[in-house]
This record gives C-alpha cells, sequence and structure tokens, in this order.
C-alpha cells in the first residue's frame, strides 16, 4: 500500500470507528479493513463516462465518493472513468486534463455515472455538442439491460434524456434544464435524487455527492454510507424520491 493510500485508509478507518464508537488500534490502520469473504464476493463495478466539456466537480464528487466506499464494506469496489471514443485525454469545463485508460465498456459495469457540463454554453464542448453528435446519447441507450443501473447527475440527465431513458420515468436534473427535461417526456420530480430502480438521477452540481452516497447506502449498505459521511465530514442533503 503506499503512502498516499495508507492515510486514506487510516483516516477513513478512524472515521469508520468514531461511528461504531470504538478507536482503531495502530495495527488495524495499517492493515486497512478487514475484507473477510471478500475474495468470493463479486465487486461493485462502477463506471463514470468522460467527455469533453465535463464539469470537474460533476466527475470528481462521484469518483471521490465510490472510489473511498471501499474502505467501508468487504465488497470490492472498482471504479474507471470511461468513454465512448475509448483510452484517450478529455479536457474538463475548467480545462482539466483527463487520462481514460479503460474501453468503453457498460456490459461489464453494475453502475454507470453520467456527469453534466456546458449545458449553459451550446456552442462549446460539454452536454449540447455531445447530444448533437449523438455518439453518447446512442451508446447510453444501447448500454440498458438487465442487471445495469444508469445514473445520472445534474445536466448530464439531459444526456439520458437526448437517449430516451427518461421519458415516462420519474427524474431530476439542474433546475436550468428542468423545462428541457419536462419537455423531452421526463416525469420531474422536485427531489435531490430521483431512485426509479434502474434510473438513478440526481438535480445540481454538487449533487454528485448525494448521487454517490445513495448508491452506496442501496448498494453496499447503511453503514458504508455512515462511515464515509464521517470520513468526508459531509451529511448528504435534500430528499431521495424513491417509488417505495
Amino acid at each position: 500500500m503506499n503512502r498516499r493510500n495508507l492515510l486514506r485508509a487510516t483516516s477513513a478507518l478512524g472515521a469508520a470507528s468514531a461511528v461504531a464508537g470504538v478507536a482503531a488500534g495502530p495495527a488495524e490502520a495499517a492493515t486497512g479493513p478487514a475484507r473477510t469473504g471478500a475474495a468470493a464476493e463479486k465487486p461493485l463495478r462502477v463506471q463514470l463516462v468522460l467527455f469533453d466539456g465535463v464539469e470537474e466537480l460533476d466527475f470528481a464528487a462521484p469518483y471521490e465518493v465510490l472510489s473511498a466506499a471501499g474502505f467501508f464494506t468487504d465488497r470490492p469496489v472498482e471504479v474507471r472513468y470511461v468513454a465512448t471514443s475509448g483510452p484517450g485525454t478529455f479536457t474538463a469545463a475548467y480545462g482539466t486534463k483527463l487520462r481514460v485508460e479503460h474501453p468503453w465498456a457498460p456490459h461489464r459495469a453494475d453502475l454507470l455515472v453520467v456527469p453534466g457540463g456546458g449545458y449553459a454554453r451550446r456552442d462549446s464542448p460539454g452536454v449540447w455538442a455531445e447530444i448533437d453528435k449523438g455518439v453518447l446519447p446512442r451508446a447510453l441507450a444501447a448500454a440498458v439491460r438487465p442487471g445495469l443501473t444508469v445514473s445520472a447527475l445534474c445536466t448530464g440527465v439531459m444526456l439520458l434524456a437526448a437517449a430516451g431513458l427518461t421519458r415516462g420515468r420519474p427524474c431530476t436534473t439542474h433546475h436550468k434544464a428542468r423545462p428541457d427535461l419536462e419537455r423531452q417526456g421526463g416525469v420531474l420530480k422536485r427531489a435531490r435524487v430521483v431512485d426509479d430502480g434502474d434510473l438513478v438521477t440526481a438535480g445540481g452540481v454538487t449533487s454528485g455527492l448525494e448521487l454517490a452516497l445513495w448508491l452506496v447506502r442501496r448498494e453496499l449498505g447503511p453503514d458504508a454510507a455512515n462511515g464515509l459521511e464521517a470520513m468526508l465530514e459531509y451529511e448528504a442533503r435534500g430528499t431521495v424520491w424513491t417509488r417505495d
């Protein structure tokens, strides 16, 4: 384990212990969380979609939360950046350069997470450019299958709308895109996160935190989500809408 991961694991263990009301010992902190039976457990496979013009916070928040979830569960968690064009370098909304190492492979994912970005600038890279090109919406439509949960946050939900995935479905998006979402057939719910089973959406630039924490709670359990909140020193806010 390299020094950075050791420090993060130690911090995570300390947060988890605080939630449980016990202190982590030195040996426990050095070795990381126990993974009893993890080898026999199927990993939670997460793919986070990138494209030019993607908003930095939109992809960074869910990537951080979902990656750190591995410290709080016995189940392995695998988080990867992917793009329809395959491996390559992408430029985010504020100039951050991102390298995608893995191929587009939603058939190998349990969760697909689609961030937003660039919706206010139709002539710039971002969601509108991806909608106009059509490649990503078509790929998202083709990705749907039993066992895959497709999720999106902020204006990334409009990529799902362009793919026809929100029509007739409860969903939400960034407040400025809500009229467009409704016009395209989405059933708008005024909630921070809307969980309609295999379609999970979240509204607002910072909602990647809530989306990821909700997915962790749903897929890995409340203890994992509570441990993450303690580690991050962040409490999920807003309403989660579900059919139940």
